[in-house]
């Protein structure tokens, strides 16, 4: 089992940062790839950024953010980040954080073992 937990969600005008943590706990952070989703109301979940685990690590975004927003993790701390920048009243949403064991698919959610509660993030205009 792995818990997961974001943070650093709230509210921000248009054109500005957040960062966005998820602590993990329970078995090797690692061990698993990560990945950041979002979910509008509404609308279904969608990829946002993912990161893989072990040495070599290769990071995936979607279109929407690609150039804004940078997913980074800390094994020692066992920690997710994701560095919003040039916020657009677009990314409001929940954004999730998300583990994944077997290391592909990771633009689906499907292929997802463990997430978190969530963390709301407002944009507004």
């Amino acid at each position: 089992q792995v818990q997961l937990v974001e943070s650093g969600g709230g509210l921000v005008q248009a054109g500005g940062s957040l960062r966005l943590s998820c602590a993990a706990s329970g078995r090797t952070f690692s061990d698993y790839a990560m990945g950041w989703f979002r979910q509008a109301p509404g609308k279904e979940r969608e990829f946002v950024a993912a990161i893989t685990w072990g040495s070599g690590l290769s990071t995936y975004y979607a279109d929407s953010v690609k150039g804004r927003f940078t997913i980074s993790r800390d094994n020692a701390k066992n920690t997710l980040y994701l560095q919003m920048n040039s916020l657009k009243p677009e990314d409001t949403a929940v954004y999730y954080c998300a583990a994944d064991n077997a290391g592909w698919g990771l633009r689906q959610p499907r292929n997802y073992d463990y997430w978190g509660q969530g963390t709301q993030v407002t944009i507004s205009s």
